[in-house]
């Protein structure tokens, strides 16, 4: 809402009303079907900041309920209380209003009617925003607000994200003069966008932490950020190998999740981590880039943030500090062929994007689509046709087209099918509603399209499919969910929406293909710690053991890949304990393939770290000489870790 922010201590049910307001600003339906405009200039910066705030969400409508049973215990002090009184309700609201303020102008600024200075002034206000959120979460009264664990990484992840976003933006306009900054935006954007904009300065400027905000990051280009999740999960062929399957390979070690238990979960190990070289990625962004470009000191940035540092006023290379002799942006061929080439070699899409009606092409040429893409909109237009068949005939048309290339995947995106194809998940028609599942998972391929599937709500109506549609559909609905789960906040999400039952379900009973898709997807989602307890609770050591017992054999390295993920955990532990694991365990101690045996020795350390009574479990059941064999003659890993336990054993005996 534009104007003053009324002051005052505000609710629970107040905050979250003005958090849903902010996510539906994106949410893509015919009233806002604006504010995802393919020329966007900040986009991404909006679906960004939209997916931060809605994740909060979660913790005031915990705080709303524990509200609620303080309040029928008629205490004196009551958490609501605590909300009401303490400052910080009123910083955060302050905060969210500047964010909804920032997004209602940004999402309509498009680089066709925008000026240098308004580009600029937008970019400083998502600095602003982003640090005042970030100090608003720092502040939180954990002490008085008797929030669970869960939402609290939650709340952390957010906080992380947004300090990361924080620490971009300044660095972009680190020398940026600030007085240019505190003007208002110029009166041509304001016209443009018919509406005031006087005072969003105002309410979101941040000159005290001004010299903070603009330090440049000690750490750019570093190691941290340089890995890159590639998987491919194009609609998959019948006759082709599943190609989202659990790797035995990329088992993540119960040793290194034990070392990291007390960080952040952002920080945890990924599976299929693939480290990006470090001159692949633009110094700015940390992204790999898709077009670089060299300035006049020799160093190369992806092309659209240099572009936007120039923009700003800087004549600084951001890298060097040098002054830059001339502005000339010149494209790094061999760069960009050295990126492709090794896209090609690891499987990863290149990135690309739609501008002014054209796609560049690997080879920095230009492709028009303006035929294709007045094509994809009729098609469309369809999906929203009252009759049966014309729907059903333009999902599978797309469903067809979202499969072939990228392109294809960012015009049907562009021309706003996402929402649409989100509400057919519920259509009573089998195959409209397979077709639209199909759909959601190919685009969900493109990594951009992942934050509109998110925001278009498709998650609870992708569950419902996973419970209720066809085992076709179950199978790609898990995907899908596997897919989206890749964003460590998404992961938050896909977790509170019901989904682990459902996946568990079909872990148990589904098709083949659908155990490997529940099993991918399952995998993913249990690395972030609060989905754990969800797995656990939802039976799945059960459904875990019956695979390692199961005469085939078909899926032990994805039942042993997934739970040591989950053995590091407490409530894991003792259900797999309980559901007398442990001998299955040695037995593949003894039987089991190499890289069985590595991750079957890797789980029962894991269980008998700090417990002596399933120490002396494993002793009784003779586990010392396939552990001795293991400690000669297994892999390095595996060796490891029995020495490990050998060790624990012998301590045991000693006591």
């Amino acid at each position: 809402m534009a104007g003053e922010v009324p002051a005052g201590n505000y609710s629970p049910e107040e905050i979250l009303s003005l958090i849903h307001d902010i996510a539906g600003m994106c949410s893509g339906d015919s009233s806002t079907a604006n504010v995802i405009a393919a020329d966007a200039m900040f986009r991404k910066d909006c679906t960004d900041l939209v997916r931060r705030i809605s994740l909060l969400t979660y913790l005031f409508e915990e705080i709303k309920e524990l509200a609620k049973v303080v309040d029928s215990a008629a205490t004196s002090s009551t958490i609501a209380d605590t909300v009401d009184s303490d400052s910080w309700s009123s910083d955060l609201v302050l905060a969210l209003h500047s964010a909804k303020r920032l997004l209602s102008i940004a999402m309509n600024l498009s680089s066709n009617s925008s000026s240098d200075g308004a580009a600029k002034t937008i970019t400083y206000q998502f600095q602003c925003v982003t640090w005042k959120l970030e100090k608003v979460l720092s502040n939180l009264p954990y002490g008085n607000l008797d929030i669970s664990e869960e939402v609290r990484e939650q709340v952390d992840l957010v906080r992380t994200q947004l300090r990361r976003a924080t620490d971009k933006y300044g660095f972009m306009i680190s020398k940026m003069p600030s007085h240019e900054l505190s003007q208002p935006m110029d009166q041509e954007f304001a016209q443009v966008l018919g509406k005031s904009v006087n005072g969003l300065l105002k309410q979101q400027s941040c000159p005290e932490k001004l010299s903070e905000l603009n330090r440049i990051p000690k750490n750019i280009g570093g190691k941290g950020c340089s890995t890159f999740r590639a998987f491919s999960l194009l609609e998959r062929s019948r006759s082709i190998p599943v190609c989202t399957d659990v790797s035995s390979s990329n088992v993540t070690d119960p040793e290194s999740q034990e070392k990291s238990e007390s960080k952040s979960q952002s920080e945890d190990k990924k599976p299929e981590a693939i480290v990006i070289p470090e001159d692949f990625l633009c110094p700015i962004s940390l992204e790999l880039m898709r077009d670089p470009v060299i300035v006049a000191t020799g160093q190369t940035y992806e092309r659209s943030y240099i572009q936007r540092w120039v923009d700003c006023g800087n004549t600084t290379c951001p890298k060097t500090q040098q002054k830059l002799q001339h502005l000339t942006l010149t494209p790094n061929y061999v760069l960009r062929s050295l990126i492709s080439q090794w896209c090609i070699e690891n499987n990863i899409e290149q990135p690309t994007g739609l501008t002014n009606g054209k796609i560049k092409k690997s080879d920095g040429s230009f492709r028009d689509v303006t035929g294709d893409i007045e094509a994809i909109e009729a098609l469309v237009r369809k999906l929203s046709s009252r009759s049966i068949e014309e729907r059903r005939a333009a999902v599978t048309e797309i469903r067809s087209l979202s499969k072939r290339s990228t392109d294809n995947r960012i015009l049907i995106a562009e021309a706003g099918a996402i929402p649409v194809l989100v509400n057919l998940l519920t259509s009573e028609d089998v195959l409209t509603q397979d077709n639209a599942v199909t759909s959601i998972l190919n685009l969900s391929i493109y990594e951009s399209n992942k934050g509109l599937i998110m925001l278009a709500g498709a998650i609870p109506s992708i569950v419902q499919v996973l419970r209720a549609g066809t085992m076709e559909a179950r199978e790609n609905a898990a995907a899908t969910l596997f897919s989206l789960s890749l964003a460590d906040e998404n992961k938050i999400i896909i977790g509170a929406s019901g989904a682990i039952p459902a996946l568990v379900e079909l872990l148990q009973n589904g098709s083949p293909r659908g155990k490997k898709d529940a099993a991918t997807a399952l995998f993913n989602l249990c690395i972030y710690q609060g989905n754990k307890g969800r797995a656990i609770r939802a039976g799945i050591i059960t459904a875990l053991l019956k695979m390692l017992t199961d005469s085939s054999q078909s899926m032990v390295d994805e039942a042993l890949t997934i739970m040591s993920v989950l053995a590091s955990h407490q409530e894991a532990k003792v259900a797999i304990v309980k559901a007398s694991t442990i001998p299955v365990l040695i037995d593949l101690l003894r039987t089991g393939l190499p890289r069985n045996k590595e991750n079957a020795v890797a789980i029962l350390l894991a269980l008998c770290k700090r417990d002596t009574d399933n120490l002396a479990c494993i002793s009784r059941l003779g586990a010392v000489i396939p552990l001795s064999d293991l400690a000669r003659s297994g892999t390095e890993r595996a060796k490891r870790k029995a020495t490990s336990l050998l060790e624990h054993l012998r301590k045991l005996q000693q006591i």
